[in-house]
C-alpha cells in the first residue's frame, strides 16, 4: 500500500519534495530562515575580515612602539603606519598630554603656583589618562563589534522560529488527516516530515551563527586585551619620560 502511494507521488522521497509539498506556514518560516542565514554569513565574513585586519595591524604597531626608545620615536612610527586601533590610542594619549601641558602652563602663568606639578596632581593625571585610553579602547570595541549582537540574536532566535514552523506544520498535518478521516502511518508521516523541515533548517542557521559569534567575540576580546596592555605601555613610557 505504501509503495503504491509513493509511486503515485503522494509521499515525498527527498528534501526537495518535502519543501515543495510543505504547507504555506512552513514555506514562510523557511523564507525567513533563508534571509537570516544570508545575514548571518554576511556578518561573519565582514566582521571577521575587519577584526582580523585590525588585530594584525594593532599587534604590529604595538610591537614597533615597544621597540622605540622614546615616545617621540613612537610618534614617528604612528605617522608612517597604517591606521589601526593601537595607533588611535597612542594619538589620543599624545593629545591628552599636549592639552594637559598647555593647561598647566597657562595655570602656572596666571597664579605662579606649582601645585599642578605635585605628585598628587601627577597621579591624578595618570589616572585620568587611563580613563581616557579605556574610553578610546571601548569606542574601538563598540565600532568593530556593532554587528555581533545581530549574530547572537540570529543564533538564539532561529531554533525558536524553526520550532514555530514545525508546530504550525504539525497542526496543519493533523487537521488534514482529521478532515480526510485517515490515521494510518502512511498518511501521518509525510505531513510530520514536512513540518520537521523547518526545525532542520533552523538548526542549519543557528549552529554556524553560534560558532561564528563565539569565534568573533573571542577575537574582539583579544583586541580589547591588546589595547588595554598597549595603553599601559604608553602610560609607562610617558611616566618614565616625565611627560605627565
Amino acid at each position: 500500500m505504501i509503495a503504491a502511494i509513493q509511486s503515485a507521488g503522494a509521499v515525498p522521497t527527498s528534501a526537495r519534495d518535502l519543501v515543495l509539498n510543505s504547507g504555506i506556514e512552513t514555506k514562510v518560516v523557511l523564507a525567513i530562515l533563508i534571509v537570516l542565514s544570508l545575514v548571518s554569513w554576511a556578518i561573519m565574513f565582514a566582521v571577521g575580515r575587519e577584526l582580523s585586519k585590525s588585530l594584525r595591524l594593532a599587534t604590529l604597531f604595538a610591537r614597533e612602539v615597544e621597540r622605540a626608545a622614546r615616545l617621540a620615536g613612537a610618534g614617528e612610527v604612528a605617522k608612517h603606519s597604517s591606521p589601526n586601533a593601537a595607533q588611535r590610542v597612542l594619538v589620543r594619549a599624545l593629545q591628552f598630554v599636549g592639552d594637559t601641558r598647555r593647561g598647566n602652563q597657562a595655570l602656572s602663568h596666571d597664579d605662579g603656583s606649582s601645585a599642578t606639578f605635585s605628585p598628587t596632581a601627577a597621579a591624578s593625571r595618570v589616572e585620568t589618562l587611563r580613563l581616557v585610553l579605556d574610553a578610546e579602547a571601548l569606542a574601538e570595541r563598540d565600532r568593530l563589534g556593532r554587528f555581533l549582537p545581530w549574530l547572537a540574536t540570529i543564533g538564539s532566535a532561529s531554533p525558536l522560529i524553526g520550532l514555530l514552523g514545525t508546530v504550525l506544520g504539525v497542526i496543519t498535518a493533523f487537521v488534514g488527516i482529521a478532515t480526510r478521516g485517515s490515521g494510518n502511518l502512511a498518511a501521518v508521516a509525510p505531513g510530520v516530515a514536512q513540518a520537521l523541515v523547518a526545525t532542520a533548517a533552523a538548526l542549519s542557521v543557528a549552529i554556524p551563527a553560534t560558532f561564528g559569534y563565539n569565534i568573533l567575540a573571542n577575537r574582539l576580546n583579544r583586541l580589547d586585551n591588546l589595547l588595554e596592555g598597549f595603553g599601559t605601555t604608553v602610560i609607562a613610557m610617558l611616566v618614565r619620560e616625565e611627560r605627565i
